[in-house]
């Protein structure tokens, strides 16, 4: 295959570089910000997509970020590429303080409140309900009965909670994210802009010099 890599990776390395991607997380930013700066569309475009991917961010949807980002972005006639690219403000590094945030404000909207600190308990329910699913799948093979508790406790006290706290902390983030990026990409757009310019000036000007 064209794409294919020539050297295959270990996989743990390929979880190394996920969870500390190669010259670490301030250079994949960087690599990031400059990539939504040059995406083609108006700066509000772009930024709708932004808002897209933040908001996403914030929900317990996993593995279904960037689908989610890109249907909300489409919706809002914003840019998928940045809804995608903006997906990456949920990093290993902020999802601790965005589980905190999110079940803490779900938990309180919905007038519950958690069995044990939020971010002690919310990875050992993640794995509760992870054994859950994969004990039910080999029960569909074997003559094993399929264990439903871990689940339910997960979506108690996780899910739910995580889907309705993480709608305002979200917004919130989103729109502070479209405000901000929506004066910097137009400048930047305008600057590129005129470097253009610039730059077909001296072709133009050298094409008539040579004539």
């Amino acid at each position: 295959m064209v794409f294919k890599r020539r050297d295959q990776r270990p996989w743990l390395q390929i979880v190394a570089e996920v969870l500390w991607p190669r010259g670490g997380w301030s250079r994949a930013f960087q690599y990031v910000q400059h990539r939504l700066r040059r995406l083609p569309g108006t700066p509000e475009q772009i930024a709708r997509g932004i808002f897209a991917g933040v908001l996403v961010s914030f929900s317990p949807f996993f593995g279904l970020h960037f689908i989610l980002a890109g249907i909300i972005a489409k919706i809002m006639r914003g840019s998928i590429l940045a809804s995608l690219l903006a997906t990456f403000i949920g990093n290993p590094l902020t999802y601790v303080p965005i589980a905190v945030i999110s079940l803490q404000t779900g938990h309180f909207l919905l007038g519950s409140s958690p069995r044990s600190e939020v971010d002690e308990s919310v990875f050992a329910k993640f794995g509760g309900a992870a054994g859950d699913l994969w004990h039910n799948f080999i029960a569909i093979f074997t003559p094993e009965r399929a264990h439903w508790d871990e689940l339910a406790v997960f979506g108690r006290d996780v899910f739910w909670p995580w889907l309705v706290g993480g709608i305002i902390p979200g917004t919130l983030c989103g729109l502070l994210c479209y405000y901000l990026s929506v004066p910097v990409i137009r400048a930047y757009q305008k600057r590129r802009a005129a470097k253009l310019r610039k730059k077909m000036d001296k072709l133009e000007r050298q094409a008539k010099a040579a004539d």
